[in-house]
């Protein structure tokens, strides 16, 4: 059964190229973002992630040129720490290919209601991917800042994975820092 569980989410991160991902972030309002300059990844808490070594392999890369990319240095003695966790929900969605119906008429006479063609009734399963990157401040032991982002997953197309991922992450991280907005 576990092992039927890690197939599914091998290919958590391989979505569709006519999915949309859907990103959100949350961060502390209290932290003062422009001091992290260095980060590193939380080993422990990584391991415990239930997708393929692969998977994760890809994810991390990914984050870290990423980061790298915008200005962060990979250290040791890290200003932040970044973790992940992964999950995938089963979607189902109904379609009724019903066209038409309704009333027919024209001034001064009835002709009454008309029905269209039901073509039939199509369900669809797919997999939902979510992804959550988080910054967790290493002096403080605090979680500042929360990135999630949600897609379709595409079990099929194995040879875009690597491309597929580093655009999800890349969609998360350019959540980070925050725009903090004036109160008024």
């Amino acid at each position: 059964m576990k092992s039927i569980k890690i197939l599914s989410l091998i290919s958590l991160f391989i979505f569709a190229s006519c999915s949309s991902i859907k990103v959100e972030a949350d961060y502390d309002t209290a932290a003062d973002f422009s001091q992290y300059k260095t980060f590193a990844f939380y080993k422990k808490g990584i391991e415990k992630v239930d997708i393929s070594s692969l998977d994760k392999k890809r994810i991390i890369k990914a984050i870290e040129q990423e980061m790298l990319a915008n200005g962060f240095t990979l250290s040791s003695k890290p200003d932040i720490v970044v973790n992940i966790f992964a999950k995938s929900t089963k979607k189902v969605t109904v379609h009724n290919n019903f066209y038409g119906g309704g009333y027919y008429w024209q001034p001064y006479y009835y002709y009454g209601p008309y029905y269209g063609m039901n073509y039939g009734t199509s369900v669809s399963e797919y997999d939902e991917g979510t992804l959550f990157i988080d910054f967790i401040d290493n002096k403080k032991k605090e979680l500042i800042w929360q990135g999630v982002g949600k897609g379709a997953l595409n079990m099929n197309n194995a040879k875009k994975k690597d491309e597929i991922v580093k655009e999800f992450v890349k969609q998360i991280i350019a959540q980070y820092p925050p725009k903090v907005e004036e109160v008024k």
